[in-house]
């Protein structure tokens, strides 16, 4: 599979990466296999994916254990990305978020200890303390580089202006936020920091959140207990306006004769070559439809074809219920 940079310190991932987060949480539980996920991470190896994305706050720790279980034995093909920032209670409620230097090198040392592994490749910030400094937490974080603990640092959901003190104090090597055709909110400002400063980008939620695939033609076809069922852009009026949407974009995959998942990642992938997706996915049916669409080219016309149904700003309604915690 093909590579590609992220930063400039070296950093050197497969185009794509699989994002590890649905395995334990949040998308219908009530399907959880942790057999079949790391059967699907095994497969993700295999076929040439080598940046693994999960976080702390995944099912409150049980993901990166499953992560970890899953790359005991091929720790040296994995890049392996966590995150922390983000408190969760005993009883898995939001306790809200912590850059505090003393909060920081506990929740590495954790993170350490639940992936089973001696250092991580590429740590996170999940999401900024506006209580803390940006200066102080990257600082803290600078200090897990030096003592070898982490080797390269990344930001999740930061603004252009955080991104670029950020990186005053250590390179940032990537900063991961949404991005897909319905969220293209990154181009505005966040995307020509990343460029200026030679951060790498890695988009989730590349498929809308699954929206994208052209699977759910109703907010019933989410199960019970499913995150989505709380999200604006899957309820009411904006539910079917996002739908007319995506099969805009579906009747233009199939006039390329792929599936409209693999155009949604394509058209990323075709935005620039620091962008990394990170599609998440816990079956390897999907795993395989996803990567192959690292195969796919689009022509000029087809992305301007694309360009006029999924124009920027075209999705109706906000991407979280509460967007206090993003772009900070």
């Amino acid at each position: 599979m093909e590579k590609r940079k992220l930063g400039t310190q070296g950093l050197e991932v497969s185009v794509l990466g699989l994002g590890c987060m649905g395995m334990s949480e949040f998308y219908n539980n009530d399907s959880r296999d942790d057999d079949e996920s790391i059967a699907t991470i095994h497969r993700a190896l295999e076929l040439g994916v080598t940046l693994l994305d999960t976080a702390d706050m995944y099912g409150s720790g049980e993901n990166e254990k499953l992560v970890g279980k899953a790359i005991a034995d091929r720790r040296d093909r994995v890049i392996l990305a966590t995150k922390f920032g983000i408190l969760r209670g005993e009883d898995s409620g939001f306790r809200g978020f912590s850059g505090k230097p003393e909060y920081l090198r506990k929740a590495c040392d954790d993170s350490l200890q639940r992936l089973g592994v001696d250092v991580i490749d590429l740590y996170y910030l999940h999401r900024v303390d506006p209580e803390v400094p940006i200066e102080d937490t990257v600082g803290a974080m600078a200090e897990l580089v030096e003592q070898g603990k982490v080797r390269y640092l990344g930001l999740s959901e930061a603004s252009a202006e955080t991104i670029r003190r950020a990186d005053q104090v250590h390179p940032i090597s990537a900063l991961q936020t949404e991005y897909s055709l319905w969220s293209r909110d990154p181009e505005d400002k966040i995307l020509p920091m990343v460029r200026e400063l030679g951060i790498g980008f890695v988009p989730y939620s590349p498929l809308g959140r699954g929206f994208l695939s052209g699977q759910f033609e109703s907010p019933d076809d989410f199960p019970a207990g499913d995150y989505r069922r709380n999200s604006p852009r899957f309820q009411g009026e904006n539910f079917e306006k996002n739908l007319a949407l995506v099969q805009q974009v579906k009747a233009i995959a199939q006039e390329k004769n792929i599936t409209a998942s693999q155009l949604a990642i394509a058209w990323l992938l075709a935005q620039g070559d620091y962008i990394v997706p990170i599609p998440g996915t816990k079956r390897r049916q999907y795993l395989e439809e996803n990567v192959a669409a690292a195969a796919v080219s689009l022509a000029p016309d087809e992305l301007a074809q694309i360009e006029a149904v999924a124009p920027y700003g075209i999705a109706a309604g906000d991407r979280y219920a509460d967007m206090g915690p993003v772009n900070r």
